[in-house]
């Protein structure tokens, strides 16, 4: 792969997809111009310190096309997406800014309808939509709607953070992986599949809570699984958290219907984006405890154990198959989804 500083380089679709080139873009040109960042921890949601205590802040922008999709909207996802990321370190979401690029000649009744369902979203989660900004650019220029969200939220007394996995310690998924991905591309691709595909757009929050409720500062790591899905995410916690990592293939909780259209598409549902499910590496000693909290939540319901931080091979992420073998689960190469998130 060439590099962002080769003369003839230019963006593509895979420099946002989550994985190595997003990551060689972000490392080689936007951390060096940007002070006050670091290339060691790239969380979901920085920490800040002012004089009342700590808050937890980040944001996020959404292009998912279609706008509407089974299980849900842009709307819904740019609210979920970014009370996930703060929930992410163990903050309670409190405000929300929504920032809005209008393209020339969208239904107004499809804005209404997203707005809508954004203020339903943010209402339920809790949070206040505390100011905003609109802009509207030529008909060709903007694809529909972008969303742009930003988020703060209230830390408590324990920060989760991707650097903070641990040897020995138990990975778990709150529920089955691919559902958002897949619902997104076979909507948006209009693919005549039989099977009921929802995305699983959610807010974690709360099910966040009831973790730490549980298992305290032994929820060492959280980590939502968007872009690059699960195969992302836990490449970043290992390389972040210079751990390694051996996952279960047949503990990894995927829907039948969600393995069938990836097996049709020659996909693999690890690398599909989410945007209701997370992985936490935790304790070992509190790990029962933990997944019976996860449980007894409605997002937690299908939380499964898949697998344990190692200290060999720091940096890896190793999965077991079904037939015994060991392969390595590695970063998306390049743009597999485009426009899901």
């Amino acid at each position: 792969m060439s590099s962002p500083h080769d003369s003839s380089h230019t963006i593509s679709l895979g420099h946002g997809s989550g994985g190595a080139m997003m990551q060689q873009l972000i490392a080689e040109e936007l951390l060096p111009a940007l002070s006050g960042q670091s290339a060691e921890a790239l969380e979901d949601a920085a920490i800040v310190e002012l004089a009342g205590g700590r808050l937890a802040f980040t944001t996020d922008s959404y292009v998912v096309q279609p706008l509407l999709f089974p299980g849900g909207d842009i709307g819904s996802l740019a609210v979920h997406g970014t009370v996930n990321d703060l929930a992410m370190r163990g903050a309670v979401p409190r405000f929300l800014s929504v920032g809005l690029i209008i393209e020339e000649g969208l239904p107004v009744d499809t804005l209404r309808r997203v707005v809508a369902s954004m203020g339903c979203a943010a209402d339920k989660c809790g949070v206040t939509i505390a100011c905003g900004d609109t802009k509207v650019v030529e008909h060709g220029k903007g694809d529909g709607l972008f969303i742009n969200t930003s988020g703060l939220g209230e830390c408590g007394p324990h920060v989760p953070s991707v650097t903070a996995a641990q040897p020995g310690d138990v990975l778990i998924v709150n529920g089955t992986l691919g559902d958002h991905g897949i619902a997104v591309m076979v909507a948006r691709e209009q693919l005549e599949i039989s099977a009921d595909l929802r995305s699983d757009s959610a807010p974690l929050h709360e099910l966040v809570a009831a973790m730490l409720q549980a298992g305290g500062d032994a929820v060492h790591c959280l980590r939502d699984l968007t872009r690059g899905g699960m195969a992302a995410g836990l490449n970043e916690i290992a390389t972040s958290s210079a751990v390694g990592m051996m996952l279960e293939s047949s503990a990894i909780p995927v829907r039948p219907d969600v393995a069938g259209v990836c097996e049709i598409l020659g996909l693999s549902p690890y690398v599909v984006a989410n945007e209701g499910k997370l992985v936490a590496a935790v304790a070992a000693d509190q790990a029962d405890s933990v997944l019976q909290a996860m449980h007894a939540h409605p997002y937690g319901q299908d939380a499964a154990i898949i697998g344990q931080v190692v200290s060999d091979q720091p940096g890896l992420v190793r999965l077991r198959t079904a037939i015994g073998t060991t392969r390595v689960l590695e970063l998306p190469a390049g743009e597999l989804l485009p426009r899901i998130c």
